[in-house]
């Protein structure tokens, strides 16, 4: 499955359930003076979180454009030193503006993973949030009962606010999270340790593929959380990462996202692309 049919079956499974597909916002973020980029697909929605913009669409689907190079959300340290960072990257999301909750977006992020993309389940764990005292926030309870429906609970495992409390910045809309993981790593390597023990420990083969943010408040100045009016979804998957794990390969370079360009390089430079570090 090539990149192009990776975006078509997302939107197609959203718009099927109510979604509407709209255009990439452009990275160069205007009118905000929090961001100087577009560093995740819910900044364009931001207004519509807090409560500032009239919700036309409850329900909405789309892919966006997202530099990271400044600010909170910075990968650039990771640039060239792993497989799956860039400081460039395309963001699969849905969106939900006060209308579906948990329940809705983690099934229907299982059903695509596995039922549309077949990745195999058991290749699969995902995150829930801790809680934190210094926040008064209590662990994400609800998360957890809708994902044991789906998966074995020794698959489902609790993670910090630096792991699963997503802020945008300094201030705005935040809320807890819940990741989904894909374990990439040889069937011998699985049966020997298992990916529980990898995961968000920067394994290579063992990545976050989505997230599933439950945006519930509004961090302030004085860094106190106030409830937003209305509960809302925001899901960010990296069409890189996908492509990576539906295209059997190591490395997102490997993909058809990269390689087009990695080859014209080549013929440029005269030199050749390697996957691996030397």
């Amino acid at each position: 499955m090539n990149a192009q049919d990776i975006r078509k079956v997302f939107f197609d499974f959203f718009a099927s359930r109510g979604h509407d597909v709209v255009a990439s916002a452009p990275m160069v973020v205007k009118d905000d003076p929090t961001l100087m980029f577009t560093n995740a697909g819910m900044n364009q929605f931001k207004d519509l979180f807090l409560g500032n913009s009239e919700i036309k669409e409850p329900r909405v689907a789309n892919t966006q454009k997202c530099l990271r190079v400044s600010g909170k959300h910075n990968d650039l340290e990771e640039v060239g030193v792993d497989t799956y960072h860039h400081t460039m990257f395309e963001m699969l999301g849905n969106w939900s503006f006060g209308d579906y909750f948990k329940k809705e977006a983690i099934q229907w992020a299982w059903e695509l993973l596995t039922d549309h993309y077949k990745i195999d389940p058991e290749k699969l764990y995902v995150t829930i949030f801790e809680g934190d005292q210094a926040d008064g926030l209590p662990m994400d309870e609800e998360a957890y009962a809708v994902w044991k429906e789906l998966i074995a609970e020794e698959r489902i495992l609790k993670a910090n606010k630096k792991d699963n409390f997503w802020e945008m910045g300094e201030t705005g809309p935040c809320g807890p999270c819940s990741e989904i993981h894909v374990d990439l790593r040889p069937e011998a390597e699985r049966r020997q340790l298992s990916g529980a023990e990898l995961v968000n420990q920067d394994h290579p083969q063992v990545i976050e593929v989505w997230n599933l943010v439950f945006m519930e408040f509004n961090r302030m100045g004085d860094q106190s959380l106030k409830s937003l009016p209305n509960k809302h979804i925001d899901t960010g998957m990296g069409l890189e990462r996908l492509a990576m794990v539906l295209q059997g390969k190591t490395s997102n370079y490997d993909t058809d996202v990269f390689q087009p360009y990695i080859k014209l390089i080549e013929v440029r430079t005269g030199m050749k692309y390697t996957s691996r570090r030397q």
